[in-house]
């Protein structure tokens, strides 16, 4: 099976995540940072990937060590799920359209970390959360979960559309990323023979 389940415990924030890569989107996502939330119920939901998440941060601070430590311990649990990358199609992307915004995601499931972000966020903030965090999150995430991972914004106006566009294009990305390939399931997909 294609689960893995991590824990993070640091001076600053307590994390726990269990996935399942062959899930339907199940979710249950509590890190007491409430945008933030509903950022991973949407990474659930769209990539079909089940996840559980719960975090404990220095709160009093702010929520940033909250939410990089989140995307630290996701992308350790997906590098654990994947195990060798045989028999998945490692590539994924999508065009993700939300009213005013369009966000395009492409992704290598490489091991080769590596963040292109050209993203807009027009405001500082979306409610009470830090817009500057979502590139942390993505920063963490792509870095431990070995990903190459390029977001780029085509346009958009409104905030909260362009994350959670941001957001659900790279679920797609990913879910088509880890699927395994029927025509190739007993193979690593790479000329190397290991990726």
């Amino acid at each position: 099976m294609r689960k893995a389940s991590i824990s993070r415990q640091t001076a600053e924030t307590a994390i726990s995540v269990e996935i399942n890569l062959d899930g339907s989107g199940v979710y249950d996502n509590q890190t007491g940072v409430g945008f933030f939330d509903h950022m991973l119920d949407q990474l659930s939901r769209h990539s079909l990937i089940d996840m559980t998440i719960r975090a404990k941060g220095d709160y009093h601070i702010d929520d940033h060590h909250t939410v990089e430590d989140t995307g630290i311990a996701l992308g350790q649990a997906l590098t654990q799920a994947i195990g060798d990358k045989k028999g998945i199609r490692r590539y994924g992307e999508c065009h993700l359209p939300m009213d005013d915004a369009q966000v395009r995601c492409a992704l290598d499931l490489s091991a080769r970390p590596y963040l292109v972000w050209n993203m807009d966020i027009p405001t500082q903030k979306i409610g009470a959360f830090d817009t500057e965090l979502v590139r942390e999150f993505f920063t963490a995430l792509a870095t431990h979960g070995g990903i190459t991972l390029h977001i780029d914004q085509l346009h958009g106006f409104n905030s909260h559309h362009i994350v959670e566009a941001a957001f659900k294009a790279v679920a797609r990305a990913l879910r088509m990323a880890v699927e395994v390939d029927p025509r190739k399931a007993d193979a690593i997909p790479s000329t190397k023979g290991a990726l």
